[in-house]
């Protein structure tokens, strides 16, 4: 643990994440430097860098080699993803309306047998009485097999137009798309070469290259590409029910010998197949399985690819993944929080307004985020033939609207010399800077004709005006803090913006 880090005020659960990383030690030494360099001539934070372009060598199966990579600009700069649950689970699309929203510290017997995840389906109907196997037994009778719904599933997505999901994902301003292209229950939504040994054929994966056509849609209309891998759980080699996180080790006893080896080779075969831009694997993976080699083949093959930290014993990774959660200050590690319009990743069909955030919420979120050098992951969970429930298709189209307008401050942009601060009547703010420019965010609607920020230096010559508005707004400075007066109507629901020059 490095104790210079207890500085960035992070939550509790995340500091062991952050701080775990000697990559983030060092940046955070860098940043220290540059940021006392940068107050002592008046500069704006976003001037320092941790994208320094990755050295021309090949990278070698170790973490020391690993270790070199560095962030690709287009990663920094891409602000928002969009996740993708689809699988047999979303056959069920089911998961009891009484779970709680998912909370780290609350991981344990309850959560996993009352499991907001509806894509944990086939884990809590092997718990008995869990809501879950109960909705399974009166829907579909207590002899109908979990694997059988892939018969439904490779049915319905004969239906699936690839094209218009980057189209309603390009809209929303998303940046990437990150697939699950095999979950926890072990069926791949691309005809693996790789034999399950486990499942019939009919039972073990898509009949449609699922992965193949979004990745090839996703590049004509200029995203990056990421696949997801479920690496250490795979619930049709054996393992399970998972009641707590504990029983990892049980799981692994289960899943024997032969699965190492086997999501070794499906992860060769994606990686080679399709040239993904984002290596995201879930949980941990096996201590026998080839991570390090995977990473650097990955890396070798895609310099400016991205990879995930979720490989634990391993220790690689590009930036940490919090879930449904984040930091309370800005991070000098790359950060990325991942997690549903609801409470659940896969498709959940007694999910509605209640339980799905708000489009107001939603912009909120993505600006904290953002703030604090972070991207968005957020999570939609497709029918079994593609279609996107209408309610998260709405909290897209939301958002793309307020990013039409407001994306200069977010897209491309850096964090400022602090995340958060507020003005005089309590409105809380977020900052992001880009070259000379700084973004001032007004989370909340301001009351009166005028905005005082609270310690945010007004400079000679500098100018304001509001994304949105073309008229210039006039500027007093009052001792630390900066006056604004704002335009007579907000342009916009939520979230304004004042670009300061």
């Amino acid at each position: 643990m490095i104790s210079g880090l207890a500085s960035l005020s992070l939550e509790p659960s995340l500091s062991k994440a952050f701080m775990a990383s000697r990559q983030g030690a060092l940046r955070y030494v860098v940043f220290s430097a540059l940021m006392s360099l940068l107050a002592a001539v008046g500069a704006s934070a976003n001037e320092y860098s941790i994208e320094a372009p990755s050295p021309p060598h090949k990278f070698e199966p170790s973490e020391e080699s690993l270790a070199g990579h560095r962030v690709p600009t287009w990663y920094l700069n891409a602000k928002l993803g969009i996740f993708i649950h689809w699988g047999i689970y979303s056959v069920p699309g089911y998961a009891p309306r009484e779970a709680r929203e998912f909370r780290a510290e609350e991981i344990g017997a309850e959560q996993k047998r009352v499991n907001p995840y509806a894509e944990w389906y086939y884990n809590t109907l092997r718990i008995p009485n869990s809501p879950t196997s109960r909705f399974h037994r009166n829907a579909y009778g207590a002899k109908f097999d979990y694997y059988d719904f892939a018969q439904v599933f490779n049915a319905d997505t004969a239906l699936w137009n690839p094209t218009a999901w980057v189209e309603l994902f390009k809209e929303s301003g998303a940046r990437y798309v990150v697939l699950t292209t095999k979950h926890h229950d072990g069926f791949t939504l691309w005809p693996s070469a790789v034999q399950n040994p486990h499942l019939r054929a009919d039972q073990s994966h898509s009949v449609r290259d699922l992965v193949g056509e979004l990745t090839a849609a996703a590049r004509q209309k200029g995203l990056r590409m990421g696949i997801y891998y479920s690496g250490l759980y795979d619930w049709s080699f054996g393992s399970g029910p998972i009641l707590a996180d504990d029983d990892v080790k049980a799981a692994l006893r289960e899943q024997g010998a032969d699965y190492p080896a086997y999501a070794d080779a499906q992860l060769r075969e994606l990686i080679s197949k399709y040239r993904p831009d984002i290596l995201w694997n879930d949980i941990g993976y096996s201590p026998e399985g080839k991570a390090l080699e995977i990473a650097a083949e990955f890396y070798n093959l895609t310099p400016d690819g991205v990879i995930n930290d979720r490989w634990k014993p391993f220790r690689f990774h590009d930036f940490v993944t919090p879930e449904y959660e984040r930091p309370g200050s800005a991070s000098t590690e790359k950060w990325e929080e991942c997690r549903g319009l609801g409470k659940s990743f896969g498709l959940n069909r007694i999910e509605g307004p209640d339980e799905t955030i708000s489009a107001a919420a939603l912009v909120t979120l993505l600006v904290d985020i953002v703030a604090k050098n972070g991207n968005l992951l957020l999570d939609v969970g497709p029918e079994p033939d593609g279609t996107i429930p209408p309610i998260q298709v709405d909290r897209l189209h939301q958002l793309g609207a307020w990013l039409k307008q407001n994306g200069e401050a977010i897209f491309d942009t850096r964090p400022w010399s602090r995340a958060t601060g507020q003005t005089s009547d309590g409105i809380d703010l977020r900052f992001t800077a880009k070259g000379n420019t700084l973004y001032i965010i007004l989370l909340s609607r301001p009351m009166g004709p005028r905005v005082t920020l609270i310690n945010v230096p007004g400079f000679p010559h500098s100018s304001a005006t509001m994304l949105g508005s073309a008229k210039p707004l006039t500027t007093q400075v009052h001792g630390r803090n900066l006056e604004i007066a704002l335009p007579a109507e907000l342009p916009g629901n939520y979230a304004w913006i004042i670009r300061l020059n």
